[in-house]
């Protein structure tokens, strides 16, 4: 028997087909109607319900080639499932350059919204009920916030197993477990029962390829583990080190950075980091790790002040100790 079509807004997808929908959201002033983009992937064969999303924050963009690229290697004719894909959830952000709303909201502090509620509001419950409702997994991408950049990671609940296996599957360098943010999507996903990553790489901006490519390989290395699509080939990733907690190193004073760590760097309690100088080169103060474990993330800003965030170490419990970069780890000098 045919597998059924599936629904949303309002139209439907036959199986072994794939279309593009738009789901409205606002009309601007101008009269021009914004909708929400969406493209459905619907197999010919049974299979889980799955979405991808990227860009709630509008200026996160390595997501949205990370969802073209996956979308343009799938075939409805030989996919197993249905595959939800919204490249851009926060239109208006992503339009005018900005991180956030018109009205300055910030998207992934306002699920699972309100069909009556503010703008980000009817954005995550239009989110909520036309793709996390019908979905059982979703993987939600970001990178790292303004003048900041991540090594690709993976954020879940690690000690739930069907997350963890998924995480797992992903092959990102680090997995990190990352307490629920009340108004994040992925803490309302959750709450309706659905699994959810969430996959960090690159920087604000900027199409990073070591990003892009660590997160289109972890996607289509999720479907291969749901047994939506074949395994993807070549060699598989090595293990992703586990991380439970993590701090940031802060500005010891004011001045001009200069920042020796690179992402995925092994770092000890004490190692140089950088160095922040004056105007004229005079080095003024040295940068030191404070913790052992891996570099996960470091600003990009050349100036900062005293107290400013420049390095992010996450522990590794059970590392070993002079372990320095560069021995089997995921390092990128961005």
């Amino acid at each position: 028997m045919p597998r059924a079509s599936f629904g949303i807004g309002t139209v439907r997808i036959r199986a072994g087909s794939m279309r593009e929908v738009g789901l409205p959201i606002t009309r601007l002033v101008t009269g021009a109607d914004v909708s929400l983009p969406v493209r459905v992937v619907h197999g010919r064969q049974d299979g889980p319900t799955v979405w991808i999303n990227a860009a709630i924050h509008g200026d996160e963009v390595v997501g949205v080639e990370v969802v073209r690229r996956v979308l343009a290697r799938l075939s409805p004719k030989t996919f197993n499932g249905t595959l939800i894909a919204v490249p851009i959830v926060n239109v208006l952000g992503f339009m005018a350059g900005e991180r956030y709303l018109p009205d300055r909201r910030d998207l992934n502090r306002s699920f699972p919204g309100s069909a009556r509620g503010s703008l980000a509001g009817r954005i995550a419950h239009l989110m909520m009920t036309e793709v996390v409702a019908k979905c059982e997994v979703g993987i939600d991408m970001h990178t790292g916030a303004d003048r900041r950049t991540n090594l690709p990671q993976i954020r879940a609940d690690l000690d739930d197993p069907r997350t963890r296996k998924l995480a797992e599957a992903f092959g990102a360098p680090v997995m990190y477990h990352a307490k629920l943010r009340d108004g994040s999507l992925r803490s309302a996903a959750r709450d309706r029962g659905a699994t959810v990553l969430l996959y960090e790489g690159g920087e604000a901006w900027r199409f990073d390829e070591w990003a892009i490519e660590a997160g289109v390989l972890g996607v289509r290395r999720v479907l291969a583990a749901l047994g939506m699509i074949d395994a993807p080939e070549g060699e598989p990733p090595q293990e992703s080190l586990v991380c439970r907690q993590s701090g940031w190193v802060r500005a010891p004073g004011t001045g001009i950075l200069q920042l020796d760590a690179a992402l995925g760097q092994r770092v000890e309690t004490g190692d140089r980091l950088g160095g922040l100088s004056d105007s004229f080169g005079k080095r003024v103060r040295l940068i030191r790790a404070d913790r052992p474990g891996i570099v996960i993330g470091r600003t990009q800003a050349p100036l900062v002040n005293r107290g400013d965030a420049l390095v992010h170490i996450g522990e590794v419990p059970g590392d070993t100790p002079g372990m320095t970069a560069g021995e089997g780890d995921f390092v990128i000098n961005a």
